[in-house]
């Protein structure tokens, strides 16, 4: 049997992406219907955001650390995580964390790095967009960056919001994250943009993106499938 993957969801739509996933290309890599074992906790989005909007990074994590206990009770031989957002936490859990983690901007810098990509744009959610979690790892890459401008971000962050984390994807919504798309790779100079939102990929297929896309969700999910085939007994 392969490795054991633990799932510490966040929102309901990026997780079920990401164990669709996981399931799927299982199967691709194992044979019909066969993928590796997963357990799956999560906590309340609600609770989570209570503490993202006191700034409370450390209370971040002691939700993920909660579902990272339980899963590792349940069996499971590593984590990830399907959300973008509250990777911000990572330095308060990961000396304190049962089990090893596969990092999601990790796993999409090293995509991006293999498919030979030099300037990366950055969407998500505004704590995503202005946080450190994939400037760092985009960095560590040898990689650049790009930032949407200020009235992007909040456009694009009340979409996901009011709409993704809901499983409501409008047309109004897709032009909208189009638009900022092109425009940094036309002004910007990138040649790729990561949806670093778990959501986005609902939204945002490859073939209606200005540019090739990194999909989190589901690069996250392959690379746990392929690091829990290592791990069989």
């Amino acid at each position: 049997m392969p490795g054991h993957i633990g799932i510490v969801a966040c929102s309901s739509e990026g997780a079920a992406l990401c164990y669709r996933t996981v399931s799927l290309y299982g199967s691709e890599r194992m044979g019909r219907y066969a993928h590796p074992e997963v357990a799956m906790h999560t906590h309340s989005l609600a609770e989570y955001m209570e503490a993202i909007d006191r700034d409370d990074w450390k209370g971040v994590a002691e939700l993920m650390l909660s579902s990272a206990r339980k899963l590792a009770a349940a069996g499971a031989d590593f984590l990830i995580c399907p959300d973008n957002t509250i990777h911000i936490a990572f330095p308060h859990l990961r000396a304190a964390s049962p089990l090893p983690w596969l990092h999601i901007a990790e796993v999409v810098a090293a995509e991006a790095q293999a498919r030979g990509l030099r300037r990366i744009g950055i969407l998500g959610t505004r704590y995503t967009m202005e946080g450190p979690v994939y400037p760092e790892a985009l960095g560590a890459a040898g990689l650049e960056f790009r930032r949407p401008r200020t009235a992007e971000i909040e456009g694009l962050n009340r979409i996901i919001f009011d709409e993704l984390v809901h499983g409501r994807c409008t047309e109004a919504s897709l032009a909208a994250f189009q638009d900022v798309i092109r425009r940094l790779g036309e002004e910007e100079g990138c040649d790729a943009v990561v949806l670093g939102c778990t959501e986005i990929p609902l939204l945002v297929p490859p073939d209606r993106s200005p540019l090739p896309t990194l999909d989190s969700t589901r690069l996250l999910a392959r690379a746990a499938v392929d690091r829990a085939l290592t791990l069989r007994a």
